[in-house]
């Protein structure tokens, strides 16, 4: 009964020491990757452990929770705080800021380009006879209107009969666009032998239809200068335009508008200026534009520029379209057009003008930080003047290409686009409808001009400043109109308004660079997020490494707990049938040959083996039970 008793009692004690031994083997093979049997273990060696200052403070103040609840809560506040500031910074970071750097240069300069214009439309031979119709209708209409007789040559008079006939298709268009005057919201036509009306009631202008007459557009003036002019250059646009060659328009007289050309103290020859025509400015001359041979300024000073003195006479001019005597000056880049309109101002007959200069360039950083663009090849409009990308040579490349699309031909003002032609009311009968309607729409943006236009990255500008003097002096003017006369063969007529003086030079060699940096970069940012990290928790990047190892092992805690809980799950399924199977046979053929109890309760069912203390009890009773027996 003794041997029988001890026996198994050895052979079990044996057994769960192995197994205890084969489980501290696996236990210690775990924590060499540093698991962790529950969340709690894990935030507790975190905050023992941490260089985070006040992390410890939730460990050690654990058995007072008045405590644990205060600098819990401290704790996150501060957290949330640090964050919140680094959103701030990262907001900043991504805005793209610069610095505007002012740099100041001194170094010789290369002179920019001038734009001298007559101010004077010229009577080109190629259109004089029907700018002569013109004029005739123009008289009869201001006539009509005003009682006004305007005083015409008397070429045009004597030939009035002649031209009768040929007039006919002219006044056609002219009869189509007419002049009329408007009161209130209403355009009526003024009816001859009219009653004297009170002329503040009422507003000159012109209706443009459409080619059915269904729709028309009233261009109303409250200045009946302003409108005439622009009544009178709206045919005569149409007349320039019905020529088939622009060169029949090159009609360049240099020696009869410059009568003197210096630059540096030496005398400019026709190899320095290149000739356009404008139609409202006439004949325009442009210095220095050509790229080979670029002049320099040796010096500063009036001296060492260059100085003009041009004819500001008017001599067979168009006196409906220039209202004013002198020259027209524009000061810009080489490659650049001269857009007379926008940065030209006049030069007034009889005065020296003075115009010292200033060079500033600015430099814009591209990219994420301005939507400036380096030559335009990235801008969605196509350029149509021969040079390179300005803001304005797109926004009117936008407008004529427009104008195209919609009106089916070109603005004369501006390069004509390929397979295109030039609006002219014979072949394109309502096409200043048209125009009228689409330039108020460029004007309020609707075209998207402006926003598809970008200013480009590298501009160079002149700052300009001018000085005036009368020239000739009083006691001088005699001897220089007859040497004018002598040399350029000047004919006097009016003395004071007959020519003028330009000089144009740099003030001084020094010049101004705007250009920009990006304020805040990569180093910046990472500067400023580690100052507001120790700022709040008075730690270092190992710190941070601490942070991110306490997320990692937080995420692999919960994928191996996710496992386990699975895996029991599908231990503690029971396989086989169904329950409602009335079919026993299998389980009549298992029964006799079934393992022990005790093996099946620890293999099959429990995932941990008992300890030994929990066995013992077990053992002693059955122990017990078979020496009873």
């Amino acid at each position: 009964g003794g041997s029988v008793k001890k026996m198994p009692e050895g052979e079990k004690t044996r057994q769960c020491k192995q197994e205890e031994e084969q489980q501290q083997k696996e236990e210690e093979r775990e924590g060499l990757i540093e698991f962790y049997g529950s969340y709690q273990e894990l935030f507790q060696f975190f905050c023992s452990n941490t260089t985070i200052h006040g992390a410890i403070r939730l460990v050690c103040s654990k058995k007072n929770k008045m405590k644990t609840a205060f600098w819990s809560v401290l704790f996150f506040l501060t957290f949330g705080l640090m964050y919140w500031q680094f959103g701030i910074l990262y907001r900043e970071y991504f805005s793209y800021p610069v610095n505007l750097n002012l740099n100041l240069n001194s170094d010789r300069l290369t002179f920019p380009a001038v734009t001298l214009c007559t101010l004077n439309p010229y009577r080109y031979s190629a259109i004089r006879k029907k700018l002569d119709e013109l004029d005739q209708i123009t008289h009869q209409t201001l006539l009509d209107l005003y009682d006004y007789n305007m005083s015409l040559a008397r070429s045009d008079w004597s030939t009035l009969s002649t031209q009768k006939r040929s007039s006919r298709s002219l006044l056609h268009h002219v009869q189509r666009h007419p002049l009329r005057r408007q009161k209130r919201d209403n355009l009526v036509n003024l009816p001859e032998n009219s009653p004297s009306v009170d002329k503040n009631d009422w507003k000159i202008g012109f209706v443009l239809c459409s080619e059915n007459n269904k729709d028309c557009f009233h261009q109303a003036y409250s200045s009946g200068v302003d409108a005439v002019r622009e009544w009178y250059s709206f045919h005569y646009i149409n007349i320039l335009a019905q020529m088939p060659d622009a060169k029949a328009l090159d009609e360049s007289d240099f020696e009869n508008f410059i009568y003197a050309c210096r630059f540096n103290e030496a005398t400019c020859d026709k190899a320095n200026y290149t000739h356009f025509h404008h139609p409202l400015y006439g004949n325009c001359y442009t210095f220095n534009d050509n790229s080979s041979s670029l002049w320099t300024s040796s010096l500063p000073g009036i001296n060492n520029g260059l100085s003009l003195v041009v004819r500001t006479e008017q001599n067979d001019f168009i006196p409906l379209l220039s209202t004013v005597t002198g020259a027209r000056v524009m000061v810009h880049d080489q490659n650049e057009p001269a857009f007379m309109d926008d940065g030209g101002f006049n030069v007034r007959p009889g005065i020296e003008t003075s115009i010292s200069m200033r060079k500033e360039m600015t430099v814009r950083l591209g990219g994420s930080y301005s939507d400036c663009t380096e030559d335009g090849s990235d801008v969605p409009v196509q350029n149509l003047y021969s040079s390179r990308y300005t803001e304005q040579v797109c926004i009117r490349s936008c407008f004529q290409l427009n104008m195209v699309e919609r009106c089916g031909c070109a603005y004369y003002f501006y390069p004509l686009p390929t397979r295109a032609e030039y609006c002219d009311y014979t072949k394109h009968v309502a096409w200043g409808y048209c125009y009228y309607k689409l330039l108020a729409e460029f004007k309020a943006d609707v075209l998207g001009c402006f926003h598809k236009c970008r200013k480009p990255c590298k501009m160079t500008e002149y700052q300009l400043s001018a000085g005036y003097s009368r020239w000739p002096s009083a006691v001088s003017e005699d001897w220089v109109f007859y040497m004018l006369s002598q040399q350029n063969k000047y004919n006097i007529t009016s003395k004071r308004n007959g020519v003028a003086k330009v000089n144009i030079f740099f003030e001084e060699w020094n010049y101004k660079t705007n250009g920009e940096s990006p304020a805040f970069t990569v180093v910046t940012l990472l500067s400023q997020l580690g100052n507001q990290w120790s700022l709040w928790f008075g730690s270092s990047v190992l710190s941070v490494m601490e942070l991110a190892e306490l997320i990692l092992d937080f995420i692999a805690i919960t994928f191996i707990l996710a496992l386990r809980w699975f895996r029991s799950r599908q231990q503690l399924s029971p396989p086989g049938p169904a329950p409602n199977s009335h079919d026993n046979s299998a389980f009549q053929d298992e029964a006799p040959g079934l393992s022990p109890p005790h093996r099946f309760t620890v293999e099959a069912v429990v995932t941990m083996l008992p300890s030994y203390n929990s066995l013992e009890p077990r053992g002693l009773s059955r122990d017990g039970d078979v020496g009873h027996e």
